[in-house]
């Protein structure tokens, strides 16, 4: 398989992964969900790591990878996903990946702010065109004919606070990262190849603490355990981890280093696009064609980031 099929593979397990999340968000509760969502993340990249070096853990880690890795978590899985799964709630899975192509804009602007990454006249356009599509999707018109808002406020800020939080957290990874490579001797070949595996769990470390931390002050024990018994919001808890942070992840690295990057990361952009028609068939929700449209262009401003 071409790097380039895989990457659309991604995009599709990625689009199917938010439609598994917010099935189980549904069932489950946001906070139920993510606490199962870590604990399942750190097992499965745990036996992927014992069977590929030997320990199912990180080695050869740092106190500045560690640093890196757990910040990265406190963004991505804590602020990101609690923002993000709340919004499938809120206003649905569809509307939620499109906030989430606000995540290159964000990941360019810390970028250029933590390690002094320049933004190119293309970024620029990018952040412009992405805002563009995403306020072609969610603008309609009222009964007077006037243009309004079709979603709450507070979809909106969740939109935007989960993209915020995939931004950030891309580039604090990409720092632990560094900081990983470096720490790795040469001769271990077979961890640094699970490096991004590894880094990974660490997150889901800190996303493992502050939701369970959550989840005990919200006196919510019981519902964790009775998540258990749902049939069906643990199958999609456990299919919404399955596609996203396990295969999705390590196909979507494979896939890089089989094709260009940009070529590869514009692919595995589509999921505001394909989400649209099993959107549609499993929750009947009726899709415009200007949300078509705002979706395309959304993707395509956030493609303009890997040219």
């Amino acid at each position: 398989m071409s790097g380039e099929l895989l990457s659309l593979l991604v995009a599709v397990m990625w689009t199917f992964t938010a439609i598994f999340a917010e099935i189980a968000s549904k069932r489950m509760g946001t906070l139920v969900l993510n606490v199962w969502r870590m604990i399942l993340t750190i097992v499965l990249l745990g036996l992927l790591l014992w069977v590929m070096c030997g320990k199912p853990w990180p080695q050869y880690t740092t106190p500045e990878v560690w640093k890196w890795f757990l910040a990265s978590g406190f963004m991505g899985f804590v602020l990101g996903d609690y923002c993000l799964f709340n919004a499938y709630v809120v206003i649905g899975s569809r509307y939620a990946q499109l906030f989430m192509t606000l995540g290159c804009p964000f990941a360019a602007i810390t970028a250029w702010l933590l390690m002094g990454e320049t933004m190119t006249s293309l970024g620029l356009l990018g952040m412009m065109v992405t805002l563009t599509g995403i306020g072609i999707s969610i603008l309609g018109k009222d009964d007077t004919g006037s243009r309004r808002v079709t979603l709450p406020l507070r979809g909106i800020l969740l939109g935007i606070g989960a993209g915020l939080g995939q931004g950030v957290g891309i580039v604090l990874s990409k720092q632990g990262m560094l900081h990983y490579t470096a720490a790795v001797p040469p001769e271990a070949t077979d961890v640094a190849s699970m490096m991004p595996f590894a880094g990974t769990q660490i997150r889901a470390v800190m996303g493992l603490l502050a939701f369970g931390f959550s989840l005990l002050m919200a006196r919510k024990l019981g519902n964790f355990f009775r998540a258990a018994t749902d049939i069906k919001g643990a199958s999609a808890a456990l299919g919404a981890v399955l596609l996203g942070p396990f295969f999705g992840v390590s196909f979507s690295l494979l896939a890089v280093s089989m094709t260009n990057t940009g070529v590869a990361q514009t692919l595995m952009s589509l999921t505001p696009v394909l989400i649209l028609w099993p959107s549609r068939q499993i929750f009947g929700k009726k899709v415009s064609m200007q949300e078509v449209v705002g979706a395309i262009i959304a993707v395509a401003g956030a493609s303009l980031f890997f040219i």
